[in-house]
């Protein structure tokens, strides 16, 4: 282990620019989409682009102080900066409990796909062992090995969608042979918004999660020497790719299926596929949503390992976690956050309607808080910028502050609505707990450090008359 703590800078703008792409699309895209279409109908297109604005608002409020301020722990150090060591404290550590969550969620369904696709006389224990220990491995081989992985991870999914968008628009707009224009499921089954404007509103605060994982280029910009070029090319880019995949594919999806038919989506890219007449469309999307899969849990390990790391710099975690190898990987952080993971995929076998459930619960909303302070140290930190080094804001917040200040109420709207959303509250409330507790172990880590320095003083009295 080398004990200088210097991350190798192994990824390229190839390696940061899918990282960018494929960091915003997940399992839940391909989905989680099914769920929502059936809470809002095909009003789900709206919902898509409600929060995609908000969260390219995010990303170009995160990309201005990654250009301006380079950083290891990307927005915790923003956080910390512009509210305080308790802000860095609380973001990260939260940042890093919403992905050791991410990581069981995404092991677990991996291996459920792979089993039932592949695998049926496996057991889903040793899957997901086969699973966490294989992408634990890629990550800790180097850094270069992760951007290599996530490089063709995410190259499959875009090449996926983009087929299926291209297919889709066909579909719909009659371009292919023995076709029509075939928008009718769009207003047929109840109009266009059938349960009320309000629950396009609402479903915010349930899609939004899917689009968490766009800022996990900035966390992986530290290991790169092409830093600044990918984060600007990412910021300006996550424009299209929420707009293309997201609220595209959402649109293809509602103008092919009823929105009403539960059965269809369930599975809603195989339904719609089918409908349009693709040979071997369930192997198609199996193979493809096990790589979002992959890709997730890939970007799980090392984003919650890399949050660790910078935790660990700035004094927040043990300093052993800052230790990396020869090859520059922080070994001891990647192996703590497989190890959590796995405790957590061992609580969705022995208690999965108890402890799994309240993890899942207790990480829901814990995307929209880091997302608030985002945008809150934004807000603080332009000002301070601009005062102190106005050349180095190369990329800008629009409309500032008019723009951070509607992002930040937005926010705050949809985690109130979570609040009084039944299906929500459990995640809202245990969200909150979670943040609380992190506030107070902070309190009272910064109250032991204060007597422990306070005791130093009463023992050592001629080191502070020196000083």
């Amino acid at each position: 282990m080398n004990q200088e703590g210097q991350l190798q800078k192994g990824l390229k703008i190839r390696h940061l620019t899918m990282i960018a792409f494929g960091g915003s699309i997940g399992a839940g895209l391909f989905v989680g989409s099914g769920a929502i279409i059936q809470m809002t109908g095909p009003a789900a297109v709206i919902t898509a682009l409600l929060a995609g604005i908000l969260v390219i608002l995010i990303m170009r409020m995160l990309g201005e102080m990654v250009v301006a301020k380079p950083s290891l722990g990307s927005f915790s150090d923003y956080a910390r900066e512009a509210l305080g060591n308790w802000a860095g404290f609380t973001v990260g550590w939260l940042y890093w409990y919403f992905w050791v969550i991410v990581i069981a969620v995404e092991a677990i369904a991996g291996a459920a796909i792979l089993r039932d696709w592949l695998f049926p006389n496996v057991s889903l224990w040793a899957l997901n062992l086969i699973l966490l220990v294989a992408l634990t491995i890629t990550n800790i081989f180097s850094v270069k090995a992760y951007g290599e992985f996530e490089y063709w991870f995410s190259l499959i999914k875009i090449v996926a969608i983009t087929l299926f968008l291209t297919l889709g628009g066909a579909y719909i707009f009659g371009l292919l042979p023995g076709t029509e224009m075939h928008l009718s499921n769009l207003t047929s089954h109840g109009g266009f918004i059938p349960k009320g404007p309000g629950i396009v509103f609402i479903a915010v605060a349930t899609i939004i999660f899917s689009f968490v994982g766009s800022e996990i280029v900035t966390i992986a910009a530290a290991e790169s020497v092409e830093s600044e070029k990918a984060v600007v090319k990412a910021v300006n880019s996550v424009i299209v790719r929420i707009m293309t995949f997201y609220v595209g594919s959402v649109f293809i999806i509602v103008s092919v299926i009823p929105w009403n038919d539960a059965k269809a989506l369930t599975n809603p890219y195989v339904s719609a596929l089918k409908v349009m007449g693709m040979p071997y469309a369930d192997t198609i999307m199996n193979l493809v949503v096990v790589t979002a899969v992959l890709s997730c849990l890939n970007s799980g390990i090392y984003t919650a390992s890399r949050m660790l790391f910078a935790l660990g710099d700035k004094g927040d975690a043990p300093k052993w976690i800052t230790q990396v190898t020869k090859r520059g990987v922080p070994l001891k952080a990647i192996l703590t956050c497989t190890i959590f993971g796995f405790i957590s995929v061992i609580m969705a076998f022995v208690s999965p309607d108890t402890v799994f459930q309240f993890l899942l619960n207790s990480s829901g909303a814990i995307a929209l808080f880091v997302y608030l302070l985002i945008a809150i140290s934004q807000l603080i930190l332009r000002k301070k910028i601009e005062r102190e080094e106005p050349e180095r804001l190369k990329l800008r917040m629009w409309a500032y502050p008019y723009l951070t200040i509607l992002a930040s109420l937005s926010i705050i709207a949809v985690i109130t609505t979570m609040a009084f959303n039944a299906s929500t509250r459990s995640q809202f409330t245990l969200s909150i707990l979670s943040a609380v507790v992190v506030v107070i172990i902070y309190a009272i880590k910064t109250n032991l450090s204060r007597k422990k320095s306070i005791n130093a003083n009463i023992l050592n009295p001629e080191i502070t008359n020196a000083e």
